[in-house]
């Protein structure tokens, strides 16, 4: 892995490069040069398996956190490419071309978080939350307790129960417990 994280920081300004094991590495690249490397990745340094593509919200730095998963299944390595997005105007380059999951992965963080990938097919289309005129729910701003207040009505809460003792009431109703043996002994 070391010598393909050297022959890859020739080509790309690596940065924070983080060993999670001997065969997963974490690794940050800027904005402009995240689809060439995973493009690289794929076409030449075997990585055919596009894992997932997850968000983190920073929202004191008033960033969006992309983190690009991708697996090599030949060597068994896993690499992660971390890249940083505003949040005020949060719009990253489409990956769609690449993997066709990855269209399903930038419909979600288009509405679960806000970020536009132009061009990706459906990304302006419902995808989870039909109908939702809200705040994107994932953002950190949006006040989910808020938001069940004023949108659902309240309940009381539930009864909390000693799992064994319960499961034996529900499962032999008409046993006696030990507890009530021990009572009637005394």
């Amino acid at each position: 892995m070391k010598d393909l994280l050297e022959r890859l920081n020739t080509k790309y300004n690596l940065t924070d490069i983080k060993y999670q094991r001997d065969n997963l590495v974490f690794l940050t690249i800027g904005k402009e040069n995240t689809i060439d490397l995973v493009t690289h990745l794929r076409d030449y340094e075997g990585f055919t398996h596009f894992v997932l593509l997850s968000c983190v919200d920073w929202i004191e730095e008033g960033k969006f956190q992309l983190t690009y998963f991708l697996n090599q299944p030949e060597r068994k390595y896993d690499i992660a490419i971390r890249t940083m997005i505003d949040r005020d105007n949060a719009e990253m380059v489409s990956a769609h071309h690449l993997w066709r999951q990855i269209t399903t992965y930038q419909r979600e963080l288009r509405e679960m978080y806000g970020i536009n990938f132009p061009g990706s097919p459906g990304v302006d289309e419902n995808f989870i939350l039909e109908g939702w005129d809200d705040i994107p729910p994932m953002r950190r701003e949006f006040d989910t307790k808020q938001y069940s207040e004023d949108t659902f009505f309240p309940r009381e809460g539930r009864k909390t129960h000693d799992p064994a003792s319960y499961m034996k009431e529900k499962l032999y109703p008409t046993e006696p417990t030990t507890d009530k043996v021990n009572k009637t002994d005394e």
